[in-house]
């Protein structure tokens, strides 16, 4: 039997434990400052270790095994790194979408403004919250340069990595804007929401972190090609879940209220799809609904009805399959170390074929 399921297990446990590791050394920094940033602290702390599914890393760590990469606990180190980026990401995405709850629990904005309403503090709660989340979630992205720079790791592997982490890092910061544009305008295509897709999830979840272990391995062009391969339709399959699970998704599966992406006016190729097939009552209906805050479980359910009536579900559902068929052709014409492969191919199930 093969033993590369227990390795993803212990490659998580492993994560959280090089996460836990280093959010301590920094509780007594934070602490030498003033003992008022003892909550900025607890907050990244529970945001980190209660919840997520450690895939940047998982990819990270694999992408450099496959490489040739020895296992160590300066390469784990330096792969959890990426989950410190992704909560800069997460708290800046909840700020900007307005989300109340992320993994279960209060968004950190929202956390934030119940510090500031149990205090008693001045002026608006809110505002409070929004900026002590901006700010949380740059340190954030400070931290994670720190760890990986910090990780033990020779000079010359991080040297090799730098470029990769610096694109990867560019690319999201795009893709966020482009995401925001998309909801700003209102006139998005099925072609600009999967551009959204490419660079907020395809290459940054998936393609970039198999890019930074191989970097960090030495690999050659031939390799990060073959990561290219598999990665970037992988990534767009996993964004396009994503949308599908925004939008049907159980909320104890997802931490995000049913029909959350609709309440934020998310234009996701699910939503552009739908508007494209949509007869002209049914557009109107779209429209008027999607981006309202307060949409009730009954206009959840008519959007619902709509998606699945146009054929906007099914043929999502279609374009991730054959998303998932080439990046598995792709994984198996690569040329990674065999027990890497293995675990890429159950990676790419667990990215794709999570539960409604």
């Amino acid at each position: 039997m093969s033993p590369a399921p227990l390795d993803r297990d212990d490659l998580r446990a492993r994560v959280a434990k090089a996460l836990s590791a280093f959010l301590s050394g920094q509780a007594a920094r934070l602490d030498a400052i003033s003992p008022s940033l003892g909550p900025v602290h607890d907050a990244i702390d529970s945001f980190l270790l209660t919840g997520g599914k450690r895939l940047r890393p998982a990819f990270c760590y694999w992408g450099w095994r496959g490489a040739g990469g020895t296992d160590s606990e300066a390469v784990v180190t330096a792969a959890a790194c990426l989950e410190l980026l992704q909560a800069c990401a997460l708290i800046h995405d909840d700020v900007m979408d307005g989300s109340d709850t992320r993994r279960g629990q209060p968004a950190i904005h929202r956390r934030f403004a119940g510090v500031h309403q149990r205090e008693g503090w001045l002026g608006s709660a809110d505002g409070f919250g929004v900026s002590a989340a901006i700010l949380l979630g740059d340190l954030c992205l400070i931290w994670a340069d720190e760890m990986l720079n910090t990780s033990g790791m020779a000079p010359d592997a991080l040297l090799r990595g730098q470029p990769v982490y610096d694109e990867m890092r560019v690319e999201v910061m795009a893709g966020q804007y482009l995401d925001l544009v998309e909801q700003s305008s209102g006139d998005g295509t099925v072609d600009s929401a999967l551009r959204v897709a490419r660079f907020k999830a395809a290459k940054y979840t998936i393609e970039r972190p198999l890019h930074l272990g191989a970097a960090l391995a030495g690999a050659g062009q031939e390799v990060r090609d073959g990561y290219s391969g598999y990665g970037l339709p992988l990534g767009e399959a996993f964004q396009l879940r994503d949308d599908v699970l925004g939008v049907f998704g159980d909320p104890s599966e997802t931490g995000k209220p049913a029909g959350d992406d609709l309440r934020e006016g998310k234009r996701t190729a699910l939503i552009a799809m739908t508007l494209d097939a949509a007869r002209p009552a049914q557009a109107a209906v779209v429209r008027r609904h999607l981006g309202d805050p307060e949409l009730s479980e009954q206009g959840v359910a008519e959007l619902r009805g709509i998606i699945c009536e146009t054929g906007a579900l099914a043929r999502v559902e279609t374009l991730i399959s054959r998303l998932m068929d080439d990046a598995l052709t792709a994984l198996h014409a690569a040329p990674v170390d065999d027990e890497a492969r293995e675990v890429l191919e159950q990676l790419a199930v667990a990215a794709t074929d999570r539960a409604l």
